[in-house]
């Protein structure tokens, strides 16, 4: 085996640096996709609760109890003045 020349040296660093970038962007999309599907999954479950809530007295108290127990400000905010749909207030 021959002597590594200092290109072949950088060659194969420039080639180890392309592959660290391939892995990060490949990491990072498995990321993005993970919070995806985990933000579907509360948008689904958050929808079939609504539901269930008005059509369940059940539902409608633990969606209340839920609303309740919202601690941080920015959380609460959006949930000033609703009320359940069909909800009498």
């Amino acid at each position: 085996m021959a002597a590594p020349t200092p290109e072949s040296v950088e060659l194969a660093k420039k080639r180890l640096a392309q592959a660290k970038a391939r892995l990060d962007a490949l990491n990072a999309r498995i990321a993005t996709e993970g919070r995806r599907l985990d933000t579907r999954r509360k948008i689904i479950l958050g929808g079939l609760l609504l539901d269930a809530a008005t059509k369940d007295k059940r539902f409608a108290g633990i969606v209340s109890e839920l609303t309740h127990r919202i601690s941080r400000d920015q959380d609460r905010k959006p949930f000033e003045g609703w009320t359940l749909p069909g909800e009498d207030g």
